[in-house]
């Protein structure tokens, strides 16, 4: 059970197996399986997972498994995660002396048999609304052993998503009240994370990271990694509050006015990959927040809406709405008009292949699109224009959203995210939207154009930006390839 003086509030622990003699005292490990928060601080999981072990007097590990390019991932994502998590190992044994262990395979496999060699008592689990990683943990309760309790712990909302809500929410005015309601007993601050008392009888389990790393970028080329996001908790710290040019620290003040305008990307916090990851938490975000309230209130307002409100709206879709990346996830009024107008009259179609390579008559919907591929980040307004034109120019909305979601979890350095699947759904299917004026191919779906683009930001500075900023990334590229080919010559 978990422990009632737990520095972890319970309503944060869900207990999806509970062993069958659960009135003794634990004797084997406590593993956490780690993925979706990839941290050693501000880690409710782990807080979670030492201080079970603590007080059962047992040894404690973390175990994480590599799935092959899971959802689409390409070099950019798990050249980003793996390189996160290299310097993750790193700070558990420096500080902790807790062994990090990782496997390859299918995490339905390889865990339990984890969990039957070092005999463990108790697995403690990141929670993750996705599909896939919901079927994982039910096959794992029903294939470990019945000595084994299984504990999932939500450390990657603030208010945990069971708490806000028991039933999927309409939209952000349905949900807000009920997560402030909840802020004040879970936006605390972070325990001090204690030593293991029993270390893990062996550390013999050496990661070659280099290798594994190189083995994995080179899979994954197609999409190479980016330069300018670095990865691990150190880097999102700097993002976040570093003197120079750290978001609370530099740019905050900004975010309520130029957070819309694709030509000021600076004016956004630039924290969606780490939060993607669980390199960082959204709790330590707020927390760092709310102590520059008083020097930017209407800033720090707006942030929080978006960091808290919107990012647990995203996850209580696709938790309580199966179907969270389909038109059938859509609400009945939404299907009915996409429905009404699919075979309507397209201006353009274009297939998956010429929307990828950014081959379409609309300069602004090519830049996005080039932006993506080459950036690894879409601006935020962009991604609503991109989606919604990807819906008037395929041959349908299903095709439309399969295409949107492929293309966002290809190349966007954040995909295969619940804010992801939501931002598909919200511009092509209408969730968390209201019916708008009737019109072809839209039907009461919201409808955005270059017209409407020009009005709020200058669309030809965006192109040529996005042009310049591709030629670099092209001619980075290049130089990058000469230069291996000029070793491998050497060599």
């Amino acid at each position: 059970m978990a422990s009632s003086v737990s520095p972890v509030q319970p309503g944060r622990i869900r207990v999806m197996k509970q062993a069958l003699n659960c009135t003794a005292k634990p004797k084997g490990p406590v593993v956490y399986w780690m993925f979706r928060d990839q941290r050693v601080r501000d880690n409710w999981a782990l807080i979670h997972a030492l201080h079970q072990a603590n007080q059962w007097e047992v040894p404690v590990a973390i175990a994480f498994n590599l799935f092959h390019q899971f959802k689409g991932a390409k070099a950019r994502q798990l050249g980003f995660m793996l390189r996160g998590l290299k310097k993750l190992n790193s700070d558990l044994r420096s500080t902790l002396q807790i062994p990090f262990f990782l496997f390859q395979g299918e995490a339905v496999d390889t865990i339990p048999k984890f969990l039957e060699d070092c005999g463990a008592s108790l697995l403690v689990t990141d929670f993750s609304p996705l599909r896939e990683v919901r079927q994982w943990k039910e096959e794992l309760c029903k294939k470990v052993n019945e000595s084994v309790s299984i504990h999932e712990v939500d450390a990657h909302n603030v208010v945990p998503l069971w708490v806000a809500s028991d039933k999927l929410e309409y939209g952000a005015r349905t949900i807000r009240s009920k997560i402030n309601k909840a802020l004040p007993q879970y936006l605390v601050d972070f325990p001090e994370l204690n030593f293991p008392k029993r270390k893990w009888p062996s550390f013999s389990n050496s990661i070659d990271w280099d290798t594994l790393i190189e083995s994995v970028v080179r899979q994954g080329a197609e999409v190479p990694e980016l330069e300018w996001c670095e990865s691990g908790e150190q880097a999102a710290l700097e993002v976040l509050m570093g003197a120079k040019n750290g978001f609370l620290k530099a740019r905050l003040k900004n975010y309520p006015t130029d957070r819309n305008n694709p030509l000021k990307p600076k004016a956004l916090s630039g924290l969606s990959p780490y939060l993607h990851f669980g390199q960082i938490s959204a709790q330590r975000c707020a927390l760092e927040a709310h102590k520059v309230q008083k020097l930017h209130p209407q800033a720090v307002d707006v942030f929080l809406e978006e960091l808290i409100v919107r990012r647990e709206l995203a996850d209580n879709f696709c938790f309580y709405q199966p179907q969270y990346d389909s038109l059938l996830g859509a609400w009945e009024w939404a299907r009915k008009t996409l429905m009404d107008h699919a075979s309507d009259k397209r201006e353009h179609i274009y297939s998956r292949e010429q929307l990828e390579k950014g081959q379409t008559a609309d300069p602004l919907w090519n830049a996005s699109q080039l932006e993506m591929v080459h950036h690894g980040k879409m601006h935020g307004f962009m991604r609503m224009y991109w989606a919604k034109k990807i819906l008037e120019w395929t041959t349908g909305p299903e095709e439309a959203l399969a295409i949107a979601i492929y293309l966002n979890d290809k190349y966007q350095i954040d995909g295969r995210d619940p804010n992801g699947y939501v931002g598909c759904m919200w511009s092509i299917c209408g969730i968390h939207d209201q019916g708008w004026k009737e019109r072809p191919v839209f039907g009461k779906i919201r409808y955005m154009n270059y017209a409407g683009c020009k009005r709020k930001f200058d669309v030809d500075g965006y192109i040529a930006y996005v042009k310049k900023m591709v030629g670099e990334c092209k001619k980075r590229k290049a130089e990058v390839l000469l230069n291996d080919k000029a070793k491998s010559l050497h060599t």
